[in-house]
């Protein structure tokens, strides 16, 4: 057994528990802000720990392409994903109201006492 073969267990491992621990995460936070949370960045991180273990261990096969790019794909989708699960949370009114420290999208939803440029 070589030392890339104990990197890419060591990867793959870490990756398989971040991964379990978003998913124990999702089932187990209260609000919908915390499982977005929980849902995104360490599911990604985990992704990431994996699809670089299988590079290592695949390391000059054609395979290895279609690996960065899943890695590649998830790192630019997550984000709006996240973003756009919390928008609809707050629309939805699913989430708390002692979470939010200020109201920042009452202004744009034209639901604010001052008008769209913050003029009374």
């Amino acid at each position: 057994m070589n030392i890339l073969d104990v990197i890419t267990a060591v990867l793959i491992l870490g990756g398989s528990t971040l991964a379990l621990t978003a998913a124990v995460g999702v089932v187990r936070f209260a609000d919908t802000l915390s499982r977005m949370h929980s849902a995104t960045k360490p599911q990604v991180l985990g992704l990431l720990l994996v699809l670089a273990g299988a590079a290592i261990r695949l390391r000059g096969h054609a395979d290895v392409g279609m690996l960065i790019l899943t890695g590649l794909f998830t790192l630019i989708t997550a984000p709006v994903i996240a973003n756009r699960v919390g928008q609809l949370a707050y629309r939805e009114q699913n989430v708390r109201e002692d979470m939010l420290i200020r109201d920042e999208l009452r202004e744009f939803d034209g639901e604010g006492e001052s008008g769209p440029h913050g003029q009374a």
